[in-house]
């Protein structure tokens, strides 16, 4: 889970080889629709496609809890919100081999690893580590759209409310001109500062 997620090419092939080894590779970040930075956004989509061919899962926060969903204080627990939202990612944790946890300040992206100076704790815990498996099992699939690519070079977004599903083909909540702007800025050479 990381607020901020833009792997660079080196962090995308590492997580690209361990989903290839078999490894399940499951990630959280902000939606478009519920980042505060949409620039950073742009360093992500085009990392989207070489993760998912490799079958890594890609989980994008919605801006909003979903009708019927659990109560907001239940997000807040399940999913570390801290933005000027419940529904705004600010938690930046992973979990490793069913046994260890890290909680930090660092996000997945180019920032916290060659700018900024980050902490984080590792945490021995298998009983950790099993509740955040257990929130990508559960809560996570109801709060965020999934996103698939039936096809090279074709995305689609799937949203769950327990009732129903939907399936976006264009980044959800987002305007024509937004999605334009994050294309141009997917392409320009800003990744080191994002």
């Amino acid at each position: 889970m990381s607020p901020y997620f833009v792997p660079g090419e080196e962090g995308t092939e590492l997580l690209v080889q361990l989903a290839r080894r078999g490894v399940r590779v499951r990630i959280l970040t902000n939606s478009l629709e519920a980042t505060d930075v949409p620039p950073v956004h742009a360093g992500y989509v085009k990392r989207r496609e070489p993760l998912l061919a490799a079958g890594v899962r890609l989980f994008e926060l919605r801006s909003t809890v979903p009708h019927g969903a659990h109560h907001e204080r239940d997000y807040r627990l399940g999913l570390g919100s801290g933005g000027s939202s419940a529904s705004s990612l600010h938690a930046k944790t992973f979990a490793v081999e069913h046994a260890r946890v890290f909680v930090g300040s660092f996000n997945f992206d180019q920032r916290s690893i060659h700018l900024n100076t980050e902490m984080g704790l590792v945490i021995e815990s298998p009983a950790m580590a099993r509740r955040i498996e257990g929130v990508f099992d559960t809560r996570i699939p109801m709060a965020s759209y999934e996103v698939h690519m039936p096809a090279p070079g074709k995305l689609t977004w799937t949203e769950r409310d327990g009732t129903r599903t939907i399936t976006y083909t264009s980044e959800p909540g987002a305007s024509p001109l937004m999605r334009a702007a994050i294309g141009v800025l997917s392409v320009l050479p800003i990744e080191w500062l994002l």
